[in-house]
């Protein structure tokens, strides 16, 4: 195995970018994948979801998760046991979130929704996404797109509104921990990047999008340096995962992260086993 990692190790920037290309590929298509995702249905009241058995609730005001009514015979597994009656899903965002089974290929998850109650998500590991899925457009590696910008840190607690694509203009405010500036053909730029984790993610548009690369925009995930400098590597640009499924609800750019000219660099669209944009 260590042999294999040796031989295969990529010794150039263009070589780690077919790396990096080729690894975004198989994560699209696994169990939980972007591809596999079905569905995201907010429950706000006892309701059936589209595509699994049982009925859903919600529970009290402050309660973390959802509760679901389903019989025995409907094979529902909820942290590993069958429900036959009622059984209390804990949320993603409980130190004990529920892990639910309908099937051998689809699980579900209980998210929060930024505006308050919670939502049920599905993936299917056999979804028609995942069948159809021919690949990711991506531009050739381009050098010229790899920016060293600066990084200065905000006071804490700075947020910046974040618009979401199935939120109707409602922003959400997202915590963006320091400013990335750099100057590009004349134009300077103080960009902001919220925290994904332990990086920053970069929800930024360019004059490709709804040309050559996806309408809504792209992310870039991205680390400070410890010099005060931060890097772009926009060869390492990705699509949203609403550009996989449409049950996804994607942060859009907000006005200072569009850029008015073209970057050539990164992913483009996913594409079809037949070549064009599943979306």
């Amino acid at each position: 195995m260590t042999e294999q990692s040796t031989a295969t190790a990529p010794t150039t920037a263009e070589d780690a970018f077919a790396l990096y290309h080729s690894r975004r590929e198989q994560a699209v298509v696994q169990p939980l994948g972007s591809l596999a995702l079905v569905n995201t249905q907010v429950v706000d009241s006892e309701q059936p979801i589209w595509g699994v058995p049982g009925r859903w609730a919600p529970l009290e005001a402050g309660e973390s998760g959802l509760k679901v009514i389903a019989a025995a015979a409907d094979g529902i597994r909820i942290n590993g046991e069958l429900v036959d009656g009622e059984a209390i899903v804990r949320g993603k965002d409980h130190e004990t979130p529920g892990d639910v089974v309908f099937s051998d290929t689809v699980r579900g998850a209980v998210i929060a929704q930024a505006h308050g109650g919670y939502a049920l998500r599905v993936w299917d590991a056999n979804s028609e996404g995942i069948q159809n899925f021919g690949g990711i457009d991506v531009f050739d590696y381009n050098p010229d797109w790899v920016i060293t910008a600066r990084w200065e840190e905000n006071p804490s607690g700075t947020t910046v509104g974040f618009e979401h694509l199935k939120d109707d203009g409602v922003t959400r405010e997202q915590v963006v921990p320091g400013r990335i500036m750099f100057e590009r053909d004349g134009h300077e730029f103080d960009l902001a990047a919220f925290k994904a984790g332990r990086a920053l993610q970069l929800v930024f548009a360019d004059a490709t999008n709804g040309e050559s690369t996806y309408s809504v925009g792209r992310f870039l995930f991205l680390a400070p340096n410890a010099d005060g400098t931060i890097t772009l590597d926009f060869n390492r640009a990705v699509i949203p995962p609403c550009a996989f499924s449409y049950a996804f609800n994607c942060p859009m750019p907000p006005k200072q992260n569009r850029f008015p000219f073209a970057i050539e660099a990164g992913e483009k669209n996913v594409l079809g086993k037949d070549g064009q944009p599943l979306h």
